[in-house]
C-alpha cells in the first residue's frame, strides 16, 4: 500500500453512527483499517460524553489515533492537527492498512 491508497472519510453529526461504521470498515477492509480522529472536540481530554468519543471497548476493536491530545484550556487548531494527521496517515499506510478519518466537525 502506498500514497495512492485512499483515505476513507466518514463525516456527519454527533451520534450519527460514524464510530460503528468506522469499526465495521476497519475490520472488513483488506489488511484492516485504523481510525483517525478528525473531530474538533475529540482532541480534548475529558470531553468524552458530549462528543460521543469512542469508548475503550470500541477503541480495542481497531487502533484509534489523535484522540485526547490536549487539555480543554490549551489552544489547538487545524494548523496543529494537520501535520499530526499527515504523519499518522503515512504511518498507517506504511503498515499496509487503510486510514479511516472520522469526525463530525
Amino acid at each position: 500500500m502506498d500514497i495512492t491508497t485512499p483515505c476513507i472519510l466518514i463525516v456527519g453529526p454527533t451520534a450519527g453512527g460514524k464510530t460503528s461504521l468506522s469499526l465495521e470498515l476497519a475490520q472488513r477492509l483488506p489488511g484492516g483499517g485504523e481510525c483517525v480522529c478528525a473531530d474538533s472536540m475529540q482532541v480534548y481530554r475529558g470531553m468524552d460524553i458530549g462528543t460521543a468519543k469512542p469508548t475503550p471497548s470500541e477503541r480495542a476493536i481497531a487502533p484509534h489515533h489523535l484522540l485526547d491530545l490536549v487539555e480543554p484550556n490549551e489552544p489547538f487548531t487545524v494548523d496543529h492537527w494537520l501535520p499530526m494527521a499527515e504523519r499518522t496517515i503515512e504511518d498507517i499506510r506504511s503498515r499496509g492498512r487503510f486510514p479511516i478519518l472520522v469526525g463530525g466537525t
